[in-house]
């Protein structure tokens, strides 16, 4: 069997909640015994993680849905240590339109009474305060729905199902011209162009960007085109050259990330023009194509780059680069793989880890690696695009230390902008800070510090614009002339615990139950894939690569006592209704990146839930 589909030995009873505080309670504390009789939906998040970006958006038709029978509540686990802080935290709550209770687990102690490996996770309580379903990644919505459904039916039936309101206090709104703006683009007539990402809007503003000249979009979430257009939380902005506006007919690129779209704006007018998405999140298949008919995935920035003839698209959901070809009006991968890790040389085969910001470099085009705290770029050779990685080691190291790059540290940057002397300027956003890399010396330093979650950036007249973005404001923090400073910093770790399994040979078992009323989809040929592999990469001798069980004997090399398991994993299912002439059909996909530690006592069997429940 293919499939690992254990069922548990023992009804499990969901451990308590334990936190350092609540969130959107109005100030209660929450107890799982308050939520007796309800469905209860724990969504383990983090805030800088894509996934569980995409997992708050796919929640919210669930959570209306089912708003009397189930209390969604996310439990937050950070990753870095900037997303321990307390106001950091709601900050993110707020940004990311939250809308159900959050419990703040700083110390990832809820997160280990769950077994929770992986962000996001869901997990379904029933009426009782039993753990009934777990799912680990995103598009679990279609076999939430179904696990739900069930749970409710049979708790109405034995009368222990009890409707009514949640807990969810909604905070007080606060109003500022720009609320969490993401990136910044230089017009040509000196204006500055932010997008306002948490308004669902575009704002112009003077050349001292603090007078507004207009805003461009309705400030409504949606996708309409137009003169009163509507965007999803926007991010990157590229302005075309000018020979390819005038044959396109507009002059900026946005990189629409919660539509999954690129749009086009016409300076002259405002007019905002689908360019390339269909408005679903690409999760599988062709990625490559006419523009409109290919699904993009969260583009976080956009970067018009002449080598690469077209527009960059850093695809942040599935940790690749993009490449939008405006006058041809098509799209394909340009670098990539879709595994997360941090891995150099040929395009194709490189490792990102939700690239976040661009910067044209001429002959290279930089970019913030955000998930690996990581400054890279790529470069044309002879033997085609090259990635190559100045900052950064990978996914679980991360810190705030100046010095020569091998050495030097970020957390979780988000942008990069060129300066006038070729050097390289860092948004090193979970740090507050800006960072300098110099390519000839190979050296790390600090320009500023003390700037609020800085997103994205631009040389304006030789001066740094910067997107000063849990401050609702750009900011000039680098004059010309200013110069920088050596950090001596220590090296941080993710807080989340290194898996402990045994020496030699292990088993590796992805577990993946078919939500009720489905089946595995084999119609066209094995309906699983699970594609592995490692870093550092001599840590497997044997069971890298892919193949289409999701049971995997995996032999360690002796002498590696730490590393991470690059674990890629996906399922198709479809309605198993003989009645039904064309069944719904989805695919289910995860991946994870797991730190281990290889111990003489530990486990030589590795459970990963991707759905369902482990034995």
């Amino acid at each position: 069997m293919s499939v690992e589909q254990r069922k548990p030995r023992a009804r499990v009873r969901a451990p308590e909640f334990v936190g350092r505080q609540w969130l959107n309670t109005g100030g209660q504390q929450i107890k799982l015994a308050d939520l007796r009789g309800r469905v209860v939906l724990l969504d383990f998040w983090t805030f800088c993680c894509i996934n569980c970006l995409h997992v708050l958006d796919e929640l919210r038709p669930l959570e209306a849905e089912f708003a009397e029978e189930v209390v969604t509540i996310g439990v937050h686990s950070p990753k870095f240590e900037h997303e321990a802080d307390p106001d950091a935290l709601v900050a993110a709550v707020e940004r990311y339109a939250v809308h159900h209770p959050v419990l703040d687990d700083p110390e990832l102690t809820t997160w280990q009474n769950y077994a929770v490996k992986a962000w996001p996770t869901l997990v379904v309580v029933d009426p009782e305060g039993y753990v009934v379903h777990v799912a680990a990644g995103e598009g679990h919505v279609a076999a939430l729905r179904s696990v739900i459904t069930e749970v409710i039916a049979e708790h109405e039936a034995k009368g222990t199902l009890h409707r009514g309101d949640g807990p969810y206090v909604p905070p007080e709104a606060a109003g500022t011209t720009l609320r969490f703006p993401g990136k910044v683009v230089a017009l040509d007539n000196g204006n500055l162009l932010v997008s306002d990402s948490a308004n669902h809007s575009l704002v112009e503003f003077a050349a001292d960007g603090e007078t507004v000249v207009r805003r461009i979009g309705t400030g409504q979430r949606g996708r309409a085109d137009g003169n009163a257009a509507e965007f999803a939380e926007p991010a990157g902005l590229a302005l075309l050259p000018p020979h390819v506006a005038e044959q396109v007919g507009y002059d900026v690129v946005v990189a629409d990330t919660v539509n999954h779209l690129l749009r086009g704006v016409r300076l002259a007018d405002g007019h905002v023009t689908t360019l390339a998405g269909t408005g679903q999140q690409w999760r599988d298949g062709a990625d490559q194509g006419p523009a409109l008919e290919v699904p993009l995935t969260s583009p976080w920035d956009v970067s018009w780059w002449e080598p690469a003839g077209g527009v960059v698209v850093a695809m942040a959901g599935n940790h690749t680069l993009g490449l939008f070809d405006p006058i041809a009006g098509a799209v394909r991968r340009f670098a990539g793989t879709t595994v997360e890790g941090l891995r150099d040389g040929a395009a194709d085969q490189a490792f990102f880890a939700q690239p976040s910001g661009l910067a044209d470099g001429g002959d290279r085009l930089w970019l913030a690696d955000s998930e690996t705290s990581a400054l890279r770029w790529v470069e044309a050779t002879d033997a085609g695009f090259e990635v190559r990685t100045a900052v950064g080691t990978g996914l679980f190291d991360f810190g705030h230390a100046d010095g020569p790059a091998d050495q030097a540290l970020l957390q979780h940057p988000l942008g990069v902008a060129v300066l006038p002397d070729g050097s390289v300027a860092i948004c090193d956003t979970y740090n507050g800070a800006i960072r300098r890399y110099e390519p000839a010396t190979g050296e790390v330093s600090t320009l500023a510090t003390e700037v609020a979650e800085p997103s994205g950036a631009a040389v304006v007249d030789g001066e740094l614009v910067v997107v000063a973005s849990a401050a609702h404001r750009i900011e000039r923090p680098v004059p010309p002339g200013v110069a920088a400073q050596l950090v001596e910093g220590a090296s941080q770790q993710v807080k989340r615990p290194a898996t402990e399994i045994g020496g030699g040979e292990v088993e590796l078992a992805v577990v993946f139950t078919p939500p009720p009323g489905t089946k595995l989809d084999d119609r066209y040929g094995p309906s699983t894939r699970l594609e592995i592999s490692s870093s550092p990469a001599n840590l497997l001798v044997e069971g890298a690569g892919a193949g289409t069980d999701l049971v995997r004997r995996l032999v360690l090399a002796d002498g590696i006592e730490q590393g991470v398991l690059h674990v890629v994993a996906q399922a198709a299912s479809c309605d198993d209704d003989p009645a039904i002439e064309h069944p719904v059909c989805r695919l289910t996909r995860q991946d994870w990146g797991v730190p281990i530690k290889i111990t003489a006592a530990g486990p030589n069997r590795l459970p990963l839930v991707m759905g369902g429940l482990d034995a």
